[in-house]
């Protein structure tokens, strides 16, 4: 079928197609086993936004399960580049991409069988793109998260690597559906297995104690894109950052809290445990940190979120 000026399009183990005619068979092992890898990047005035980071990062990830794929990170930067090109063109103005990069590990051969094994060894890759729902976040540049410990544990460095961005996040699921029977508005952050804090589902997690942002070691944490970005901004505001563990009662003794991620870039933590996080309200490093985001990338972050959502929600 001829991919139709009026639909976005997705790329699929080599081509491009009409995004709605793109699906995976029951069989592929990204259903079966939730063997997949992915990384998600951004657009900023319609412009992907550290692509080769993310690039460069799920190459990282395939390294780790020993996939191969038969494109080169600059072949997947030019479909990045062409999906933009054909998708941004039916957004509002104004409006932003998501972008989904993911590869999966191919068929299942039990279901296939032993005639079909050499298919089975292929990788499902694929990449497409959605309208950035700026409605999920929009409200949280001011109102901030309310984050809660679950009783559920990040998984182990022993069983999967945290270099890998992965989408095994059936415990993830479980724990954020465990803390909103706490708080409807609560989001994850879950201990390692030492009882140190690690990451939400969706982001790297930062206090600020002593004018310090203090942030946890990589051990059992993802590498994250939008955290370098902001170990980048500190270093230009002269903003020391420490990298250590971090126990739950430091966060009580914090003056402020935040998390970063792919798609809000940065967002206020304001409650920790059902007890305000400093005076409960944003913090200025955490102000000064989106405002020089910003500045980056051209536009006032959380007035573009705010924007979009309403005009999503009109």
């Amino acid at each position: 079928m001829a991919p139709s000026p009026h639909e976005p399009l997705a790329w699929l183990n080599g081509q491009f197609i009409p995004a709605s005619q793109a699906k995976l068979p029951v069989t592929d092992l990204g259903l079966v086993h939730g063997a997949s890898v992915t990384e998600m990047t951004r657009s900023f005035n319609q412009t992907w936004f550290r692509l080769d980071d993310h690039l460069r990062r799920l190459e990282t990830s395939l390294k780790t399960t020993g996939w191969e794929i038969p494109y080169a990170l600059p072949e997947l930067s030019i479909i990045a580049e062409k999906l933009l090109a054909h998708n941004a063109r039916l957004l509002p103005p104004g409006h932003e991409l998501g972008l989904i990069q993911f590869v999966t590990a191919g068929q299942n051969l039990t279901y296939l069988g032993a005639a079909r094994r050499d298919e089975c060894r292929r990788p499902t890759v694929c990449c497409h793109t959605f309208p950035l729902p700026c409605e999920l976040w929009a409200e949280k540049y001011t109102t901030g998260q309310h984050l809660l410990i679950p009783s559920i544990r990040q998984i182990p460095t022993e069983c999967l690597a945290p270099t890998m961005k992965h989408r095994s996040r059936l415990h993830w699921l479980l724990a954020d559906a465990q803390v909103r029977e706490r708080d409807p508005q609560g989001t994850a952050i879950l201990l390692d297995t030492k009882g140190d804090l690690t990451e939400t589902s969706a982001g790297n997690f930062f206090l600020v104690k002593d004018n310090t942002i203090v942030t946890p070691r990589p051990k059992s944490i993802l590498g994250g894109i939008s955290r370098y970005v902001v170990f980048l901004l500190a270093e230009d505001l002269g903003i020391p950052i420490e990298v250590t563990d971090i126990q739950p009662l430091e966060v009580r003794r914090a003056t402020e809290a935040f998390t970063s991620s792919t798609p809000y870039c940065l967002l206020p933590v304001t409650r920790f445990e059902g007890q305000p996080v400093g005076n409960g309200q944003p913090g200025p490093i955490y102000q000064s940190l989106l405002q020089a985001w910003g500045a980056q990338v051209g536009c006032d972050i959380a007035t573009q979120m705010q924007q979009i959502a309403r005009e999503r929600m009109a």
